[in-house]
C-alpha cells in the first residue's frame, strides 16, 4: 500500500480565503499558499525544537505590523522558505501590503517542513512555485491530501520509512453559528495521530523513540498549519488562537512538538464577526485536531 492517500476536494466557509498550490508529484515536493483578505490580522506560535519559517517576528502581538496578506506553507525544508519570493511579487502586483515611502511591502509569513528525503532532494519550492501557487488561488475549493506542502508529508516517522504513515495537507473547521474556524495543516510527524481512544500514553511505544537522537537522520519532520477565522481580533487574540491550535496538535498527535519537529502554527483573523477570544481558541483546538486525524482515517 502506498504511503500517501488519494487526493480529495473541500471546501472552506470563510468568505475571502483562497488556496492555491504548487505540486511537483515526482519530487514529492510542493508548497501552499493562502490568499486573505484585506485587513486580516494574525500572529504565530512555534513550540517544535527545529523549525523553519520567515517573517514570523513581525507577527508578534508585541510588533508594529497588523495586517497579514497570505500565509505560505511549503516543503523543501529552509531552501522551501523561497516561495515566498513568488508570493511577495503576486502581492505586491495586486497592490497589497504595509505602505511605506517606497510602496507597499506585503506580509506573507512562511512556515516550511522538511520533505527532502522522500523524493528528489535538488527539487524545492522556489519563488516561481509560490508564484504559481499564488496565482492558482481562487473561489473557496482546494485540494487536499499529497498536494502542495503536503505533497511529500508522511507521518509516524519514528516506525521508520517502511512504518510511516499517511500525513499531507489536511483542513477540517469548526462553526458556531456565524463564527467559523478553518484549519490547514501539513501533517509530517515523528510521532502517530492520537484519534482519542484513551487519555494514556503508550509508554511501550514512547520506549521505542530511540534516543539520543542523530541530527543527521532524525530532523526530517514537523506539521505546520495555518488556523484562519472570521472572527474579529487583535494581534494578541490570534497569538492565544495559535496557541490553542498547538494544544488540538498535541491532542492528535503523540509525542508532539519533539526537539525534532518544527511544529509551528500562524492564526489569522478576517474581522468579519464579535467573538471571545477563548471561544475562538478551543474552536482551533477543534479544528486542528480533526483535521490531522483525518491524515490516516
Amino acid at each position: 500500500m502506498s504511503h500517501f492517500a488519494e487526493i480529495a476536494r473541500q471546501r472552506t466557509g470563510l468568505d475571502g480565503v483562497t488556496v492555491g498550490h504548487w505540486t511537483n508529484e515526482s519530487a514529492r515536493t510542493g508548497c501552499t499558499v493562502l490568499i486573505l483578505p484585506e485587513g486580516t490580522v494574525g500572529s504565530r506560535e512555534v513550540r517544535g525544537g527545529a523549525p523553519a519559517s520567515r517573517d514570523l517576528d513581525a507577527l508578534a502581538p508585541d510588533k508594529a505590523v497588523t495586517q497579514t496578506d497570505a500565509i505560505v506553507l511549503t516543503g523543501g525544508s529552509a531552501f522551501g522558505l523561497a516561495a515566498a519570493d513568488g508570493v511577495m511579487r503576486f502581492l505586491e502586483e495586486a497592490g497589497r501590503g504595509v505602505p511605506t515611502p517606497a510602496g507597499r511591502v506585503p506580509i506573507a509569513p512562511t512556515l516550511a517542513l522538511f520533505d527532502l528525503g522522500i523524493g528528489d532532494p535538488s527539487v524545492r519550492p522556489t519563488a516561481e512555485s509560490g508564484d504559481i501557487a499564488a496565482r492558482g488561488a481562487a473561489g473557496p475549493e482546494f485540494d487536499v491530501g499529497p498536494v502542495g506542502a503536503g505533497s511529500g508529508a508522511l507521518t509516524s516517522w519514528w516506525r521508520g520509512i517502511d512504518g510511516a504513515r499517511p500525513g499531507g495537507l489536511r483542513y477540517a473547521e469548526t462553526r458556531l453559528g456565524d463564527l467559523v474556524v478553518g484549519a490547514w495543516c501539513a501533517v509530517n510527524a515523528y510521532g502517530d495521530i492520537d484519534h482519542g481512544g484513551s487519555d494514556a500514553v503508550d509508554l511501550a511505544a514512547v520506549a521505542d523513540l530511540k534516543p539520543p537522537f542523530e541530527f543527521d537522520t532524525e530532523r526530517t519532520h514537523t506539521t505546520i498549519g495555518a488556523v484562519v477565522t472570521n472572527a474579529r481580533l487583535d494581534k494578541t487574540a490570534c497569538f492565544v488562537v495559535a496557541q490553542g491550535a498547538h494544544d488540538g496538535l498535541s491532542r492528535a498527535l503523540t509525542p508532539p512538538h519533539t526537539r525534532y519537529d518544527g511544529d509551528a502554527f500562524i492564526a489569522a483573523a478576517t474581522g468579519q464577526v464579535p467573538a471571545d477570544v477563548d471561544t475562538v481558541r478551543l474552536m482551533a483546538l477543534d479544528a486542528v485536531s480533526r483535521a490531522i486525524r483525518t491524515a490516516d482515517a
